[in-house]
């Protein structure tokens, strides 16, 4: 009985993760994407120097870290952790938003309000192509300098 109680407890959560993954690789943003910056267009600028995004499934949803280079030469790291449901999470090393409501729309496609100090500073709007090659970030709204933005940004799968 014993051991009937543990197969069985064993096959729902190996189910439960096996259906969570399956919902989350059906999210064609999962995976690492280049900065284009030669294809990307910044307003204001000026334009980082280097930008890697990275979206990893776990357990917990999905992860999030973007690394890069300013226009200063300076390194950047930022990240968050969410389900893509559209509730706040804390967004950590990103000097315009302190948190982030990643909603998605569909397996190609998500928003992304940001928020600082409660207040609302800038959307993003992702789109992966339909290859699945190329992922689009359009940005609006205002920066921490208070500074309207409207940001163009072009990744390529690595």
């Amino acid at each position: 009985m014993r051991k009937t109680l543990i197969v069985g407890a064993f096959a729902v959560c190996v189910g439960a993760l096996l259906s969570g993954s399956a919902l989350l690789a059906a999210d064609t943003w999962i995976g690492s994407w280049k900065l284009d910056v030669a294809k990307s267009k910044f307003s204001p600028g000026p334009a980082p120097k280097s930008m890697t995004l990275k979206f990893a499934a776990t357990a917990d949803g999905i992860q999030f870290t973007s690394d890069g280079v300013d226009a200063e030469g300076k390194p950047t790291h930022s990240q968050f952790a969410s389900k893509f449901d559209g509730k706040e999470v804390p967004y950590k090393g990103n000097p315009n938003a302190d948190t982030a409501s990643p909603k998605r729309i569909d397996g190609n496609s998500y928003s992304n309000p940001w928020k600082k100090d409660g207040k609302e500073t800038t959307t993003s709007h992702v789109v992966v192509s339909k290859d699945g090659k190329t992922l689009t970030v359009h940005q609006t709204g205002k920066n921490a300098k208070g500074e309207a933005v409207k940001h163009t940004l072009v990744f390529e799968r690595q």
